[in-house]
Protein backbone atom coordinates (compact mmCIF):
# COMPACT_ATOMS: atom_id res chain seq x y z
CA UNK A 1 0.00 0.00 0.00
CA UNK A 2 2.84 2.41 0.80
CA UNK A 3 4.30 1.76 -2.66
CA UNK A 4 1.10 3.13 -4.25
CA UNK A 5 1.27 6.36 -2.24
CA UNK A 6 4.90 6.81 -3.26
CA UNK A 7 3.95 6.26 -6.89
CA UNK A 8 1.06 8.72 -6.62
CA UNK A 9 3.29 11.38 -5.03
CA UNK A 10 5.96 10.80 -7.67
CA UNK A 11 3.42 11.24 -10.47
CA UNK A 12 2.00 14.39 -8.88
CA UNK A 13 5.50 15.88 -8.77
CA UNK A 14 6.12 14.89 -12.40
CA UNK A 15 2.80 16.42 -13.43
CA UNK A 16 3.74 19.75 -11.84
CA UNK A 17 7.05 19.69 -13.70
CA UNK A 18 5.44 18.86 -17.05
CA UNK A 19 2.71 21.44 -16.53
CA UNK A 20 5.32 24.20 -16.64
CA UNK A 21 6.68 23.10 -20.02
CA UNK A 22 5.64 24.77 -23.25
CA UNK A 23 5.02 22.32 -26.08
CA UNK A 24 6.51 22.92 -29.51
CA UNK A 25 4.06 24.12 -32.12
CA UNK A 26 5.14 21.52 -34.69
CA UNK A 27 6.80 18.18 -34.04
CA UNK A 28 7.22 15.34 -36.51
CA UNK A 29 6.62 11.67 -35.75
CA UNK A 30 10.40 11.29 -35.43
CA UNK A 31 10.50 13.91 -32.68
CA UNK A 32 12.00 16.61 -34.88
CA UNK A 33 10.91 20.09 -33.80
CA UNK A 34 10.18 22.37 -36.74
CA UNK A 35 10.36 26.12 -36.23
CA UNK A 36 9.55 28.94 -38.56
CA UNK A 37 7.81 32.25 -38.95
CA UNK A 38 4.70 33.31 -40.79
CA UNK A 39 5.40 35.40 -43.89
CA UNK A 40 2.99 38.30 -43.72
CA UNK A 41 4.27 41.64 -44.96
CA UNK A 42 1.00 43.55 -45.14
CA UNK A 43 -0.10 43.42 -41.47
CA UNK A 44 -0.33 46.14 -38.86
CA UNK A 45 2.37 46.40 -36.18
CA UNK A 46 -0.12 45.42 -33.48
CA UNK A 47 -1.29 42.29 -35.33
CA UNK A 48 -0.66 38.76 -34.02
CA UNK A 49 -0.22 36.30 -36.85
CA UNK A 50 -1.68 32.79 -36.96
CA UNK A 51 -3.45 30.38 -39.28
CA UNK A 52 -6.83 31.16 -40.82
CA UNK A 53 -9.03 28.25 -39.70
CA UNK A 54 -12.59 29.65 -39.78
CA UNK A 55 -13.57 32.63 -41.92
CA UNK A 56 -15.12 35.89 -40.85
CA UNK A 57 -14.17 38.98 -38.89
CA UNK A 58 -15.41 39.76 -35.39
CA UNK A 59 -14.54 42.32 -32.74
CA UNK A 60 -15.04 41.90 -29.01
CA UNK A 61 -13.64 41.28 -25.56
CA UNK A 62 -10.86 38.70 -25.28
CA UNK A 63 -11.36 36.18 -22.49
CA UNK A 64 -8.01 34.51 -21.80
CA UNK A 65 -8.74 31.07 -20.34
CA UNK A 66 -6.05 28.57 -19.39
CA UNK A 67 -8.35 25.84 -18.00
CA UNK A 68 -11.99 25.11 -18.73
CA UNK A 69 -12.95 25.21 -15.06
CA UNK A 70 -11.72 28.83 -14.96
CA UNK A 71 -13.89 29.90 -17.91
CA UNK A 72 -16.08 32.86 -17.02
CA UNK A 73 -17.47 33.73 -20.42
CA UNK A 74 -20.30 36.06 -21.25
CA UNK A 75 -22.37 36.13 -24.41
CA UNK A 76 -20.28 37.54 -27.25
CA UNK A 77 -16.82 37.07 -25.74
CA UNK A 78 -13.86 35.87 -27.81
CA UNK A 79 -12.21 32.80 -26.30
CA UNK A 80 -8.40 32.95 -26.21
CA UNK A 81 -6.73 29.75 -25.01
CA UNK A 82 -3.86 27.37 -25.61
CA UNK A 83 -6.05 24.67 -27.22
CA UNK A 84 -9.48 23.12 -26.96
CA UNK A 85 -10.73 19.55 -26.77
CA UNK A 86 -14.26 18.08 -26.85
CA UNK A 87 -14.91 19.06 -23.21
CA UNK A 88 -14.74 22.73 -24.29
CA UNK A 89 -17.57 22.40 -26.86
CA UNK A 90 -20.35 23.77 -24.59
CA UNK A 91 -18.44 27.07 -24.36
CA UNK A 92 -18.76 27.60 -28.11
CA UNK A 93 -22.48 28.35 -27.74
CA UNK A 94 -21.84 31.71 -26.06
CA UNK A 95 -18.62 32.92 -27.73
CA UNK A 96 -18.40 34.79 -31.02
CA UNK A 97 -14.76 34.05 -31.93
CA UNK A 98 -11.81 31.81 -31.09
CA UNK A 99 -8.04 32.24 -30.83
CA UNK A 100 -5.75 29.31 -29.97
CA UNK A 101 -2.00 28.98 -29.60
CA UNK A 102 -1.86 25.41 -30.88
CA UNK A 103 -3.69 23.91 -33.80
CA UNK A 104 -4.48 23.97 -37.45
CA UNK A 105 -7.36 23.40 -39.84
CA UNK A 106 -8.31 19.99 -38.49
CA UNK A 107 -7.89 20.51 -34.75
CA UNK A 108 -10.87 20.51 -32.43
CA UNK A 109 -11.30 24.26 -32.00
CA UNK A 110 -11.07 24.94 -35.73
CA UNK A 111 -13.61 22.28 -36.68
CA UNK A 112 -16.13 23.34 -34.01
CA UNK A 113 -15.64 27.04 -34.86
CA UNK A 114 -16.52 26.29 -38.50
CA UNK A 115 -19.55 24.25 -37.44
CA UNK A 116 -20.81 27.16 -35.30
CA UNK A 117 -19.86 29.80 -37.89
CA UNK A 118 -17.34 31.52 -35.59
CA UNK A 119 -14.29 33.38 -36.93
CA UNK A 120 -11.17 31.64 -35.62
CA UNK A 121 -7.39 31.86 -35.82
CA UNK A 122 -5.10 29.08 -34.58
CA UNK A 123 -1.35 28.83 -34.15
CA UNK A 124 -1.02 32.31 -32.62
CA UNK A 125 2.26 32.05 -30.76
CA UNK A 126 1.96 32.95 -27.06
CA UNK A 127 -1.57 34.32 -27.56
CA UNK A 128 -2.49 33.80 -23.90
CA UNK A 129 0.53 35.84 -22.81
CA UNK A 130 0.36 38.55 -25.46
CA UNK A 131 -3.33 39.34 -24.92
CA UNK A 132 -4.82 40.54 -21.67
CA UNK A 133 -8.09 39.21 -20.31
CA UNK A 134 -10.77 41.77 -21.12
CA UNK A 135 -8.77 43.44 -23.90
CA UNK A 136 -10.63 44.45 -27.08
CA UNK A 137 -9.47 42.50 -30.13
CA UNK A 138 -10.54 41.89 -33.70
CA UNK A 139 -10.30 38.35 -35.09
CA UNK A 140 -9.62 38.18 -38.82
CA UNK A 141 -10.48 34.53 -39.39
CA UNK A 142 -10.32 34.76 -43.19
CA UNK A 143 -6.80 36.26 -43.23
CA UNK A 144 -5.45 34.53 -40.12
CA UNK A 145 -4.46 37.29 -37.73
CA UNK A 146 -5.60 39.08 -34.58
CA UNK A 147 -5.69 42.85 -34.31
CA UNK A 148 -5.14 44.32 -30.84
CA UNK A 149 -7.39 47.35 -30.34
Amino acid sequence: MIVYYQLINQRKAEYKTYEKLTPSRVMTLDGEIITGKYKRDNLLDRALVGLAVSSGTIEGRARVVSAIEEANLEEGDILVTTFTDPSWTPLFVSIKGLVTEVGGLMTHGAVIAREYGLPAVSGVENATKRMKDGQRIRVHGTEGYIELL
